[in-house]
């Protein structure tokens, strides 16, 4: 019995650290992803870097994308970066829509933040209700892609990037971003 209640304690004490490990794991998953989209953007699009550094603030995401004839969806995650604080904080989001369109997307965002209250806004209530037209076939480094994405928010410019896919869409969505409780 006293082995059994051994057992049950070393297991009970070391599932926090298990979970904590996962935390961890995660976070530095979504800092590599960051900067693979920030590298790629600026390779893209230069003039973002010097607008990011000045900006209060920036956000990247990763995110999957499906739209099927006239309803689109998509979900992800990742990380908001406060410049004058440099607090970071976590994100998930999902999107929902209407349009016409049909593909499947893995595709990047960076927002970029030109003031405080946006950037607090988006971390707070985190809505953004957007038009985007794209067409994207693409695996790694071969074919190509077309996207514009606009946003209804004032102070926040929205660059979108697809990694892997096949889409062509025009849709307008809504877009649910929300701190993740479990990574801050």
């Amino acid at each position: 019995m006293k082995k059994v209640l051994s057992s049950l304690l070393a297991i009970a004490i070391s599932l926090p650290f298990y979970a904590n490990a996962d935390v961890a794991e995660e976070r530095v998953e979504i800092k590599e992803m960051r900067q693979e989209i920030l590298t790629r953007l600026y390779q893209e699009e230069p003039s973002t870097k010097d607008k990011i550094a000045s900006a209060a603030g920036y956000a990247t995401f990763s995110n999957i994308g499906i739209n099927l004839l006239l309803v689109s969806t998509g979900n992800g995650s990742g990380i908001v970066k406060n410049n004058d604080t440099g607090k970071e904080t976590y994100m998930s989001m999902f999107s929902a829509g209407v349009g016409i369109g049909l593909g499947v997307k893995d595709f990047s965002a960076v927002f970029i933040f030109h003031s405080e209250d946006a950037l607090n806004a988006f971390i707070e209530d985190g809505w953004d209700f957007s038009g985007q037209a794209d067409a994207a076939a693409k695996s790694g480094d071969k074919g190509g892609e077309g996207s514009k994405a606009g946003t209804a928010v004032d102070g926040v410019e929205i660059y979108q990037m697809t990694e892997n896919g096949l889409a062509l869409q025009a849709t307008l969505q809504g877009t649910k971003y929300w701190v993740d409780e479990d990574l801050n």
